[in-house]
């Protein structure tokens, strides 16, 4: 009869048995295990004490228990750890690699005396010997590892610099000549070709299309093939020659028609009515694509923005170049009901307007923007008699007084005696105005013109073409001495020095005052500024290139009172006498 087999946990393991050894484990040994709990005690013979063998406690002893007739144990107690003095931290945190537990080869709590000092310092110095040693080595070393690289990996400095020092040779002239840089690769991309049989419906699209072909206005009364528009792809469109025929043949129908039955006469003007013919515009079928394009991003432009006044202007001039005025005019209509403080969009309105509706729309601008010039300027010239204009200009100077372009514009409808009232009341609401200053003093008599010129001095100081004026309006009373004060004042005035006017618009001014018909003025001019900023010593050089620039425009009296300063300064110089002369 079989046994049966013992408990694995029952029977006692091999020699030298550790457990997981045969998967690769391996043993270890804890704090438990070097401690009093691995203490060996030689276990005495049966019947024969041992001497080194410790008393064995009687029962109940670790209790704290007597037993009777024997006195009790001293000296076992329980291992606890709070009796070791010098406990060891053998935390993770104080582990190294290198030097285990504590972070060095003796202990945390051993001093630190003048011995071990001299001993680190005794192997620093044996470090910075050794190192320095080993310097010229280690730095040959790195030196030879880094040409290598260099060698195999230059920079692109290095790269070009056999080049840059060939620049030295390049002349200015070849620096000059350089093309401009740009991109010149010549990248080609082989990509496979594919190919995609077409059907025959867009063959013969494409045949149809090519052919030459035109349209007919549906208001002669040519009915299409098949009631629509747009031939289909079985049917051959007529070229050009067979619509002209058929455009002569309706209008003889329509003469005819139109003809009187008794006399004989017709009615309608054949001139007028080739004309309209002419005007029929042939749009091909990519304009109209390219208009339904723009229409759609045109009507998404002024519905999310209906404030944007560009928008409503570019729908509307879409659709008068598709030929659809009426669809134009409801559109820019409504552009002015979303954006009615933009003079551009009346303006817009007005332009496509027959002439009495246009009237109609620069009247309801002016009510909604009576400070705009453009609109008070467009509603004058759409009228057609004086007297309107004059009304519809005035309406507009009592919203904007100063307005310098409606004053113009209405003096320049008035006659002489009301264009100086005008400008009376002109001057005091633009004083700044020049061109208004100078219109005034040509009106008036002598003795007031000089009054209105001392006026324009004090309202616009630094203006030299006032002092010119006030200068020639002397002169023609021949009065130069008068004339040469003034222009003297001028130059010197420092009102004209802070303008920052220099020589060469003074000679500018001389020859406008010489093509005026006042030559006294231009040579005080001349006089006077012909010095200005000019070095002793380039004088003469000067001087004679702007006497012969003087000359190539004509101005023979500037030119001659150049030289004539040129002759007082230089008396000696032959080349100045045989050009003056």
């Amino acid at each position: 009869m079989m046994q049966p087999p013992k408990r694995f946990f029952d029977t006692p393991p091999p020699v030298n048995y550790v457990a997981g050894l045969g998967r690769g484990a391996t043993g270890f040994t804890t704090r438990s295990d070097i401690g009093p709990a691995r203490m060996t005690i030689d276990m005495p013979q049966p019947g024969v004490p041992s001497p080194s063998a410790p008393p064995v406690p009687p029962p109940g002893a670790g209790r704290g228990g007597v037993v009777p007739g024997m006195a009790a144990v001293t000296g076992m107690k329980r291992p606890r750890d709070d009796d070791d003095e010098d406990k060891e931290d053998l935390s993770e945190a104080n582990f190294d690699e290198f030097l285990g537990y504590g972070g060095g080869f003796t202990d945390s709590s051993t001093p630190y005396d003048a011995d071990d000092k001299e001993a680190d310092d005794i192997w620093e110095a044996i470090e910075a010997k050794m190192d320095q040693k080993r310097k010229a080595r280690r730095e040959k070393r790195e030196k030879d590892e880094l040409d290598k690289y260099r060698a195999e990996r230059p920079k692109i400095q290095q790269q070009f610099s056999d080049l840059k020092r060939g620049l030295v040779t390049v002349t200015s002239d070849e620096w000059d000549n350089l093309p401009a840089p740009g991109d010149h690769r010549r990248i080609k991309r082989h990509m496979a070709e594919r190919f995609t049989p077409a059907p025959d419906s867009l063959l013969e699209r494409a045949r149809l299309e090519s052919q030459a072909s035109g349209s007919i206005d549906a208001k002669l009364g040519i009915a299409t093939q098949g009631g629509t528009a747009t031939p289909s792809a079985g049917l051959v469109t007529p070229d050009l020659k067979e619509y002209g025929d058929m455009r002569k043949k309706m209008l003889d129908i329509k003469l005819q028609g139109a003809s009187d039955s008794v006399t004989g006469q017709t009615v309608v003007d054949p001139r007028g009515y080739l004309t309209s013919l002419s005007s029929v515009k042939i749009t091909s079928d990519a304009e109209i694509g390219d208009i339904k394009k723009a229409r759609v991003l045109l009507k998404s432009v002024i519905t999310t923005n209906p404030k944007h006044p560009p928008g409503w202007i570019a729908a509307a001039r879409l659709e008068e170049v598709a030929g659809k005025i009426v669809q134009a005019r409801k559109i820019i209509a409504k552009g002015c009901d979303e954006c009615p403080s933009n003079e551009d969009v009346w303006l817009e309105n007005a332009r496509i307007q027959t002439g009495e509706n246009a009237k109609i729309v620069i009247a309801q601008a002016v009510k909604h923007i009576p400070t705009s010039v453009k609109l008070w300027i467009s509603a004058a010239n759409m009228e057609t008699d004086v007297k309107s204009k004059k009304r519809v200009l005035r309406k507009g100077l009592e919203f904007i007084p100063n307005s310098e372009r409606l004053w113009k514009a209405a003096v320049e409808l008035e006659d002489p005696d009301d264009a100086r009232v005008l400008l009376s009341r002109a001057v005091e609401c633009v004083p700044d105005s020049v061109d208004m200053w100078l219109a005034l003093a040509r009106l008036e008599v002598y003795e007031k013109a000089k009054v209105v010129l001392n006026r324009a001095l004090k309202a616009i100081p630094s203006d030299p073409t006032i002092w010119i004026a006030a200068a020639m309006l002397e002169e023609s009373q021949g009065k130069l001495e008068v004339t040469k004060v003034i222009i003297k004042r001028a130059i010197k005035s420092d009102k004209i020095k802070a303008a920052m006017i220099d020589r060469e618009q003074w000679i500018k001014e001389a020859e406008r005052a010489e093509k005026a018909g006042s030559p006294g003025t231009c040579q005080s001019i001349i006089s006077e500024s012909i010095g200005l900023g000019v070095d002793p010593e380039d004088r003469k050089k000067t001087w004679s290139d702007d006497a012969e620039g003087a000359m190539s425009r004509h101005c023979i009296e500037t030119a001659r009172a150049i030289y004539a300063v040129a002759l007082v300064a230089f008396p000696g110089k032959k080349s100045l006498w045989i050009k003056s002369a």
